[in-house]
């Protein structure tokens, strides 16, 4: 038997050879402006990782057609304006030695829609209980749209300098909503049974597949479980499946993942200390009713203390949804999921529960994150109390933690900046 593969080594994926096994994982970024182009903000936010040696970097979702947007100051790459900005930001990051997928998403139902100004889309129309959004079924027509929107985000990605791209197709938004039999009660040729069902996952990666050529490196963000107690989710067994039939359709790695909006917080597994408060104050919270905002007021120390024993923070909480995958696939498994050891990275890799791992919250703490594993060195470190994530469509990305981001500064006072 081989050596097991270290933190350190390299990965192939697709066409490229990624110097290391540690990336940072996709995160909502509130850095765009306005219109959804690349700004100085986001640029300084990847190349702080970048300088920090991380080998491989994938950005917040961006959107691939208007219906698809999610937030305000969400980045875009759903128009040939967006390709300057956007290699502009791969140019940065390929200067100081990293690479950068850059992940493509539709929000479907999962958006206040109001606030956005348009009409929220999905398979179906089933509410969602967290947005308080009921959106409209996408017709025939609309399906063939978004799939020529997603193969056209792909040549753009192609064409703007990212290093391959990232289909999101977990957390519930829109192509999960077509695979889940809870959010897809349709009748057609995308509703039903397992083929069906999966058919717009299907079209998506043939569209990017024919924009960005056989080399160009596809990976799929998959759930391993959707975590939707008494409605019809899918489990860990059909998505292993799932990711059979998008290994067979060409696609070069599966980054493993949990939930949907509706499952509650099990994606972002923390301690939520503060947590609602700062959806209050400073995020999606501000947009409430009035009751609402008053519920909140009253309960939020309780509503802290409950999602934390619900959704504890714990390293490689999916861990044992990518072993499955990794157990039954021929490409690489990526697991997402409160990584911020090298002892746990390590073991996970060791173990075979996964061929490489990704980390969000840790690097928005901690920037430097993979250089001071190299090193050894701990760094500022993430307590997963997910102030940053309350704040995701009102504040740009950030650590929102005080000690935490004390402790950041002092970094980025250490370097120079």
């Amino acid at each position: 038997m081989g050596q097991s593969p270290s933190p350190f080594d390299p990965l192939k994926i697709g066409g490229i050879e990624i110097p290391g096994r540690v990336y940072k994982a996709a995160t909502s970024e509130t850095s765009a402006d306005e219109d959804g182009f690349v700004t100085d903000r986001l640029l300084l936010f990847y190349e702080r990782m970048a300088r920090g040696g991380t080998p491989m970097m994938i950005t917040g979702n961006m959107y691939a057609g208007p219906l698809g947007k999610s937030t305000q100051n969400m980045t875009g790459i759903e128009a040939d304006e967006k390709i300057p900005g956007l290699r502009r930001l791969t140019d940065r990051v390929h200067e100081l030695g990293s690479l950068i997928f850059g992940q493509v998403s539709h929000c479907g139902r999962q958006v206040v829609a109001h606030l956005m100004g348009f009409e929220a889309v999905s398979a179906s129309a089933v509410n969602e209980p967290t947005m308080g959004t009921q959106p409209r079924p996408l017709t025939l027509a609309e399906i063939d749209n978004v799939v020529e929107e997603f193969g056209a985000a792909g040549a753009r990605a192609s064409e703007a300098g990212f290093d391959g791209i990232e289909i999101h197709g977990g957390h519930g938004y829109l192509i999960s909503q077509f695979l889940t039999p809870h959010t897809n009660r349709r009748s057609d040729a995308y509703g039903g049974g397992f083929e069906n069902r999966t058919r717009l996952m299907v079209e998506v990666l043939r569209a990017v597949r024919a924009a960005v050529g056989p080399a160009f490196p596809i990976v799929l963000k998959l759930n391993g479980d959707d975590s939707l107690v008494g409605r019809r989710g899918l489990g860990t067994d059909e998505l292993v499946r799932v990711g059979r039939l998008a290994q067979d359709e060409g696609c070069d790695a599966i980054e493993v993942s949990v939930g949907h909006y509706e499952s509650g917080f099990r994606m972002c597994a923390g301690s939520f200390e503060g947590f609602y408060r700062e959806f209050l104050e400073h995020g999606s919270g501000q947009d409430m009713t009035r009751l609402r905002q008053a519920v909140l007021r009253l309960l939020h120390p309780l509503l802290d203390r409950v999602s934390g024993r619900m959704w504890p923070p714990r390293e490689g909480f999916n861990l044992a949804y990518s072993r499955r995958f990794k157990k039954e696939l021929d490409i690489p498994v990526i697991c997402v999921g409160g990584f911020q050891s090298v002892e746990a990275i390590a073991g996970a890799l060791e173990r075979g529960d996964a061929d490489a791992v990704s980390s969000g919250r840790q690097f928005i703490a901690d920037p430097f994150f993979y250089r001071h594993l190299r090193e050894g060195r701990t760094g500022p470190t993430c307590d997963f109390c997910n102030r940053c994530l309350a704040r995701t469509g009102y504040e740009p990305v950030d650590c929102y933690n005080p000690t935490v981001r004390a402790a950041k500064e002092a970094l980025l006072r250490e370097v120079g900046e």
